[in-house]
């Protein structure tokens, strides 16, 4: 290949080349975009003035609100775990959850070496006790017949008093199990009774929320969580409560609780907050009761929580329908000018009270804002 330098036309052919590479480069530049509008105020005629209402901004008195998110749990002082009393294999259900039941109303049926041991044990205690009793009765007929000492007589009404004491034992140990009191008055009585399986019962009225056994499945006495039972109507909802916000919630304000199953919010009361902070969200636990009318709010449900602080705070306040966004959701109001004209504000807004917006920033105490057509002020500005 020849390698020496462009000599004669073809030096000029390209530099001619070059030169339109150039220009076609230079073509290339993007051009600079076009400087943004700035915002202008607006004037309006007299008859455009007639549709315009405008309001004296003051500082004025109102309840601060506080929103948060929270989870349903069951109300603890209406709810318990049932614990399985006795050892055994389960050999029947009775209830399934969401089942309504009464205190006492059996839950499930057990076959329990425990409970027969201690049905043998009332019946061993109770026969020992009749047969002590009498021997002291014997003892006390052959003491007034000097038959015996003083001594042996006083042995046998203690032992009598020791056999009636353990029987009363275990009688109460049978009780404890939630034996039937039918099957009680038959032990006592000295009747035969059928096998008898051990019964779980409903410690409280409620509704049956969890069965944590199944058929067959062996339970551990005292140990064995079978079920939980809750009185539904009232339910606990724990609101996560920002640092920020923290100052503004007190024991005893009400609040409104909102899901997606509920056409309205239900009532409720601020009754205790947490004295930690919760290390995974930095925020503190703030317990509402609520009332729970057809069992709408289910345990785990999240909602959102509006809590009404009743300490009153003051502020300047803005009826809502002055404030409006922009295209970056930045919220402003349009103030009246002292020559006529009208401007565009932005403003921080705080809570929100009624119809009314607590304004952080951007508004001073008699400020005169437009409540009735910022809309129409909004579309004059955009043409």
């Amino acid at each position: 290949m020849d390698t020496e330098p462009l000599r004669g036309p073809w030096r000029a052919r390209a530099l001619m080349l070059a030169a339109f590479a150039a220009m076609g480069l230079g073509g290339c530049t993007p051009k600079a975009e076009p400087p943004a509008p700035v915002a202008r105020n607006l004037t309006l005629t007299a008859a455009q003035r007639e549709h315009i209402r405008l309001y004296a901004v003051s500082s004025g008195a109102f309840s601060r609100t506080v929103e948060a998110t929270g989870v349903v749990d069951f109300d603890n002082d209406q709810a318990t775990s049932v614990l399985a009393p006795f050892s055994g294999p389960v050999t029947r259900l009775l209830v399934q959850p969401g089942d309504l039941v009464r205190k006492g109303q059996p839950l499930a049926m057990v076959e329990s070496p425990d409970f027969a041991a201690a049905v043998a044990g009332y019946r061993k205690a109770m026969a020992t006790a009749q047969t002590t009793q009498k021997l002291a009765e014997a003892d006390r007929d052959l003491l007034a017949h000097n038959g015996i000492s003083q001594r042996e007589a006083l042995q046998a009404d203690t032992d009598a008093a020791n056999a009636a004491a353990d029987r009363d034992a275990a009688l109460q140990a049978l009780a404890s199990l939630d034996v039937d009191p039918a099957t009680l008055r038959d032990l006592q009585a000295g009747r035969p009774v059928a096998h008898v399986e051990g019964v779980i019962r409903a410690p409280i009225a409620g509704t049956v929320a969890e069965k944590l056994i199944t058929p067959g499945q062996l339970l551990q006495a005292g140990a064995t969580p079978a079920f939980t039972v809750a009185d539904l109507s009232r339910v606990w909802v724990m609101a996560q409560i920002p640092d920020a916000d923290l100052a503004s919630v007190h024991v005893g304000d009400t609040a409104e609780v909102q899901n997606g199953a509920a056409a309205r919010g239900v009532s409720g009361t601020v009754d205790n907050l947490s004295a930690v902070v919760n290390p995974d969200t930095r925020a503190v636990l703030a317990r509402v009761v609520v009332a729970n009318p057809g069992d709408l709010l289910k345990k785990q449900m999240y909602v959102r929580v509006r809590i009404h602080a009743r300490a009153p705070s003051a502020g300047l306040l803005a009826p809502t329908s002055a404030v409006l966004r922009d295209d970056e959701n930045l919220a402003f109001v349009y103030v009246a000018l002292a020559d006529g004209a009208f401007a565009r504000r932005h403003v921080t807004l705080g809570d929100r009270t009624g119809d009314q917006y607590e304004i952080a920033d951007g508004l001073k105490s008699g400020d005169r804002i437009v409540v009735d057509g910022a809309l129409f002020l909004q579309f004059m500005e955009s043409q």
